[in-house]
């Protein structure tokens, strides 16, 4: 039998599996072979046997690498054991606590452990807590989880943070030789209203382009490489981070904050040093000619989403008179944007109809309300402006034939392609996809159906038949935006790949090249590791190779770890609505059962198939739908139902519906006063005080005589019960 490498993912109910990476097919851990390892190490297996899924099922041969990383989880005391029930499931042990390694926590803290003794196939893993996070309930706590979680860097070393207080101020006349004087340009910025770095500023004038009408369209951005230099410690941190990570009220900044908020933001009135893309763009959108140059300038104004939108829809009202001597340049950003506009059109780039949403917090972190983003013509306008932009930085290295990371967006797979034809198939709808399919295509598909009442369904189902957009070397296009090349350049504050792309511009405007070299640290390409000898070439080809497969991984990472803070504030917030009622969209179909997102709070939860009624349902995947064997009743995306709020597991970040089916006994609506709630909320009530119990008896029991040893490593049968009651009440609330 084949041995394999890989890295173990756990999962909740016990089993796990190792994932081979590559579109190598993961090989299955039964329970038993997942007691004597963790989530995420790394192992070397062999395959046994298909299981009776007909997947290949492992045997653990040999342990590679344990992760060192801390365990985040919740400190507890079952029967005078002191344990830690880890935060992510995954990990599907409790790790052992001596008592003289409780570094003073105390029941039902969040605390971080490191392992002293790993796990094996007849005794659980024991730790020593390193850091006390906090109780459960405290403002922010959900951040700090996360953080650890998903190991995002969130401190500056000690050398990164004395660089930084080396810094001057503001602008030196010394950082200005050599530049393009853009001072007396009205360049602004546009963002949102709680931005507080300013990567861009923009400016437009009509221009002659040839013979006819046309646009000159400036684009600075903050010129981060002259201040986070190769080899440096600013430089080693912002690699390690790749990116900034953005929370409902909190950012993980990738660059320290006096240069993110400060030395590199563009901020009003204050001269800031900038990489510039001058661009001329005829009436049909096209860049006709471009160019690149550093310069300084002094951002006149800091305009907001919103504020632009409505001075463009009314430029004689009381905003556009407020700024009445750079309305004019909107006016020409706007009209730019609209020829731009018409180029993406002709180009043929997939734009499908979406609704992002919005975490409004109080003070104390809890979620205050959930609303839809609203994208406006000024949205556009900046969005297409940048894409311009980071266009010509594409084609600039690309023309210099300089190595460099590209934004790459590759097509559906074919088996995607045969997955979406089946589906589109299977709808009666009569579009036919070449074997390669192009960006017109589905952009196509996705106008055509644009007034169909299953509309959300196909757009979804379009959007799925696509890849990961990823940082790589080699340029392969992008197929979203249908680019042939294309690369980021506009947002060097609060991304690495960004940051290389200005380093790689500079060395090509000086016909000098810029050699990558990776930080102290970090792995070396696996060629250079073997000891053969490899061409400086081929080197430096495998560290930008290197950087891009880091810069893809941190970006997945920083998505990874948002979406777990904003699902569990959302968990929090639908706790205190157990028992209530609303109207919902079916937003996606399984083989276990309906994901409906609530109209009025835009929260996902999900239907259980046991819950759709007293019938066999078979998920038809190829119509993304459920049916009902003996009815015929179906259930499909984009279908609309009503749903009560069952069950929230904050632990797994989860939240069940019921099905309301029309006729059955009236329950408490989400409109309700909440004396109707009574039931729903004394239980809440119960389980608050069944938790403070605990804590007291775990206080109460910690202070006595018990040492906190374990008598046995194997899990006690009380304490099993204990672990269920835990979770029961986890699950409830």
């Amino acid at each position: 039998m084949s041995e394999i490498e890989g890295t173990v993912q756990g999962h909740r109910d016990g089993h796990g599996f190792v994932i081979r990476g590559g579109g190598e097919p993961d090989i299955y851990l039964a329970p038993q072979e997942m007691k004597a390892v963790l989530h995420r190490d790394r192992v070397k297996v062999r395959v046994i046997r298909q299981d009776r899924k007909g997947r290949p099922e492992g045997r653990v041969l040999e342990i590679l690498e344990r992760k060192r990383a801390p365990i985040i989880g919740r400190l507890l005391n079952e029967n005078g054991m002191w344990v830690v029930a880890p935060e992510d499931k995954r990990y599907g042990q409790d790790i052992l606590i001596p008592k003289n390694a409780l570094a003073k926590a105390e029941v039902g803290q969040v605390v971080a452990v490191e392992l002293v003794e790993p796990p094996s196939l007849y005794a659980q893993p024991v730790g020593r807590i390193t850091e006390v996070l906090g109780d459960i309930d405290d403002p922010g706590m959900e951040i700090e989880i996360a953080v650890r979680k998903y190991e995002v860097p969130h401190r500056f070393s000690p050398e990164t943070l004395a660089q930084t207080g080396k810094l001057p101020d503001r602008v030196r006349a010394a950082d200005c030789k050599g530049r393009i004087d853009l001072r007396d340009v009205p360049l602004v910025t546009i963002d949102g209203e709680d931005a507080r770095d300013f990567d861009d500023a923009v400016y437009c004038e009509p221009a002659k382009v040839g013979r006819t009408k046309g646009w000159r369209l400036l684009v600075a951005i903050a010129d981060v490489s002259h201040y986070v230099k190769p080899g440096e410690p600013l430089d080693d941190d912002a690699y390690e981070r790749a990116t900034s990570v953005y929370f409902p009220r909190r950012v993980i900044p990738m660059l320290p904050e006096k240069l993110s908020n400060g030395l590199c933001s563009l901020n009003p009135d204050e001269e800031r040093l900038s990489m510039v893309c001058d661009m001329l763009v005829n009436a049909s959108g096209e860049v006709h000619a471009y160019q690149f140059y550093p310069a300084v300038i002094l951002s006149h104004a800091r305009f907001t989403y919103t504020e632009v939108a409505t001075i463009l829809t009314n430029t004689r009202g009381p905003e556009a008179q407020r700024r009445h001597e750079l309305v004019p340049h909107l006016v020409h950003l706007h009209e730019i944007y609209r020829a731009l506009l018409k180029q993406r059109a002709l180009r043929g780039a997939v734009d499908f109809e979406t609704t992002e949403t919005q975490i409004v917090c109080d003070d104390n972190g809890r979620i205050e309300k959930i609303v839809p983003r609203t994208r406006t013509e000024a949205h556009r306008l900046i969005e297409e402006a940048m894409l311009a932009a980071n266009v010509c930085a594409a084609d600039f290295i690309h023309g210099g034939k300089h190595p460099s990371v590209y934004r790459v967006h590759e097509g559906p797979t074919p088996e995607k392609r045969t997955t979406l034809q089946n589906y589109l198939r299977s709808m009666g709808l009569g579009f036919v996809l070449s074997e390669e399919p192009k960006p017109a295509e589905l952009q196509m598909i996705a106008q055509q159906t644009r007034d169909r009442p299953d509309v959300a369904q196909i757009h979804q189902m379009l959007l799925r038949s696509m890849q990961q957009a990823i940082y790589t070397p080699t340029n392969s296009g992008h197929f979203g935006l249908a680019y042939d090349a294309y690369t980021h350049f506009t947002s060097p504050i609060r991304r690495y790949p960004d940051l290389l792309v200005h380093r790689v511009i500079k060395a090509l405007l000086h016909n000098k090249r810029y050699h990558l070299t990776l930080p102290q640290g970090h792995a070396a390409p696996a060629e250079t590791r073997r000891g053969k000898p490899v061409s400086a070439a081929h080197h430096e080809s495998a560290a930008w190779e290197a950087a891009g497969a880091h810069c893809s991984a941190n970006e997945r990472r920083a998505d990874e770890a948002s979406r777990d803070v904003e699902a569990w504030l959302k968990c929090k917030f639908m706790r205190d609505r157990l028992g209530e009622e609303y109207a919902g969209t079916i937003s996606s179909v399984t083989s276990f059962g309906l994901f409906v997102q609530l109209d009025e709070l835009y929260v996902e939860g999900l239907v259980h198939i046991t819950e759709l009624g007293g019938e066999y349902f078979r998920y038809d995947e190829a119509r993304q739908e459920m049916r009902g064997e003996r009815t015929g009743v179906r259930y499909v995306v984009g279908g609309r139902i009503r749903v009560q709020v069952s069950r929230v597991d904050l632990d797994g970040r989860k939240i069940d519906f019921r099905m309301v089916r029309e006729g059955a006994a009236p329950q408490p609506t989400a409109r309700a006063p909440r004396e109707r709630h009574a039931n729903a909320q004394d239980e809440l009530a119960a389980i608050k005080d069944a938790d403070r119990q605990v804590r007291r008896a775990g206080r109460k029991e910690a202070g006595g005589k018990s040492t906190g040893k374990p008598a046995t490593p194997r899990k006690s049968a009380a304490g099993a019960e204990a672990r269920k009651a835990k979770a029961r009440r986890n699950g409830r609330g």
